[in-house]
């Protein structure tokens, strides 16, 4: 961050000894964010790959999502059923809704009404709910099928899918049985990811399995238009999505230059996200700023602290277990009470109680708070 964002910490620092910025916060270059986008549409273009923007790792930020839309990216992908409920509050674009998290019965005829151009699918029972929403409303709407096979990774907690033995199967059922779907493509996750030995994002099996679900639906006469392949999509990623036969790409750390890519290597998007924090009190040799915004996955290291860059001190930060309650953050000496703590690590804050703090004009030297939200979206200044 030190070397690629200089100016974001300058900002950083200065806003919370100001007072316009409390701690747990996530401050987030909003023109660096829209320059990186910018790179990746771009590329995306050239290859006409579809992409639909993941935000839910910046908390849902509505703000955000319209100044993509603005940009001429077609959608978002919503990880779950309430990040849509926000994009549909804010009438922004929903792409691809169901994939992490399939829509409640009750939710479906009002998400189909909001026309997303795919919903992910993974069993028959939730096909047929869809289906009959979309004829009670008079429409077609598009599905994918979130395939896996026998050696595919699937996250805890994520756990879903229809099997590639049962694909033919399924498409079959559903192209005889349900008048109101068109299967529009395939799906899986993670299809690329990042391996730390080679240091470079590589595919993994579950790529293998949407290439053969893929010849599965042709053999059936079903051309899929969407070839969905997404995590860590960015400009570097974009050529394997193409080399691999993916057309569609979701991207959300690219968006921010915050996938573990970036933290290995110099690449197209610049890092524009920073936590801020505070120094508390000390405690036994130690220092201890607000927390709030763990992450369990973050591999957050270390710290900038101090009043202003020039002066400040690159520390150890020790982060709470997972037994805890993150509600501090501990810090590997004493401090100062009422420092500035900045940090950078892999976040979602959507899973934590932070604040999102939308600066503009941060390159040019002149930084203005354009909003406040919760990490859910909602708008608090």
């Amino acid at each position: 961050m030190i070397d690629k964002n200089e100016n974001l910490i300058k900002a950083a620092f200065a806003l919370h000894q100001d007072g316009r910025v409390l701690p747990d916060s996530y401050l987030i270059d909003v023109d660096m964010f829209l320059k990186n986008a910018e790179k990746i549409l771009h590329k995306a273009k050239e290859y006409k790959i579809k992409l639909y923007f993941m935000l839910k790792q910046l908390g849902r930020n509505p703000y955000l999502a319209k100044e993509l839309v603005r940009l001429g990216y077609e959608g978002a992908v919503v990880v779950d059923f309430k990040e849509a409920q926000l994009m549909m509050q804010h009438q922004i674009p929903i792409g691809n809704v169901g994939h992490l998290v399939q829509i409640p019965e009750t939710m479906i005829p009002k998400t189909i009404a909001y026309r997303p151009e795919v919903i992910t699918v993974y069993s028959y029972n939730k096909v047929k709910s869809i289906d009959k929403a979309a004829g009670d409303a008079g429409i077609t709407q598009g599905i994918l099928l979130r395939v896996y096979g026998d050696k595919d990774a699937i996250y805890s907690g994520q756990t879903a899918g229809i099997s590639l033995n049962e694909v033919k199967d399924f498409a079959l059922r559903v192209k005889a049985e349900c008048k109101n779907i068109q299967i529009k493509g395939v799906t899986s996750f993670p299809c690329f990811l990042y391996d730390d030995e080679k240091r470079d994002i590589v595919p993994t099996n579950n790529l293998d399995t949407v290439k053969e679900a893929v010849e599965m639906l042709k053999e059936l006469g079903i051309t899929p238009d969407i070839i969905n392949t997404p995590s860590a999509t960015c400009v570097y990623t974009l050529d394997k999505i193409a080399a691999y036969g993916g057309n569609c790409g979701e991207p959300g750390h690219g968006l921010t230059g915050t996938t573990p890519l970036h933290a290995a290597r110099d690449m197209e998007e610049i890092p524009s996200v920073v936590y801020v924090s505070e120094i508390s009190h000390n405690f036994k040799g130690e220092a201890y700023c607000y927390g709030g915004g763990h992450y369990r996955r973050s591999h957050a290291s270390n710290t900038l602290v101090g009043k202003n860059m020039e002066s400040a001190e690159r520390l150890s930060v020790i982060v709470p277990n997972e037994d805890s309650i993150d509600y501090h953050f501990a810090i590997s000496k004493e401090c100062t009470i009422g420092d500035t703590v900045l940090m950078a690590f892999r976040f979602q804050i959507f899973v934590t109680r932070s604040d999102v703090v939308l600066v503009k004009g941060i390159s040019t030297g002149k930084p203005e708070v354009v909003g406040i939200y919760d990490s859910l979206g909602n708008k608090k200044e």
